[in-house]
């Protein structure tokens, strides 16, 4: 897994892995104003790499605002139906605010990494 760190923050990190053709973002720490453009910097630098799926894992985010959010909505909208899109979420951190907003009608949402790369493979 390749690790990037974020500079704007302590609290955030990004790691890009690969089940087969399927690209992995995984997040750790606060997605938030100031790390949103550090989140949509890591899933572009996925799709750079032509994956047929991309797979956002926020298995490890504490907490969730809309500015994350947004990224995951422009993102999905952006790759179209080119590249499957799909979120690990689960729990009060970041299920919650995804469905409470609508975003989980807008982007498939999942609970698990194995389940979305199933899905998405």
């Amino acid at each position: 897994m390749n690790i990037h760190k974020a500079s704007r923050t302590t609290n955030f990190s990004t790691g890009e892995s690969w089940v087969g053709r399927v690209a992995v973002v995984s997040v750790w720490g606060d997605v938030d104003a100031l790390t949103a453009p550090d989140l949509a910097a890591a899933i572009q630098a996925g799709v750079r790499q032509a994956p047929d799926a991309l797979i956002v894992d926020l298995s490890n985010v504490q907490f969730l605002a809309s500015a994350g959010m947004g990224v995951l909505i422009a993102s999905g909208s952006d790759l179209g139906p080119s590249v499957r899109f799909g979120v690990v979420a689960d729990g009060p951190s970041t299920r919650r605010p995804l469905a409470l907003i609508g975003v989980d009608t807008m982007i498939a949402v999942y609970r698990t990494l194995d389940e979305a790369v199933r899905a998405r493979s």
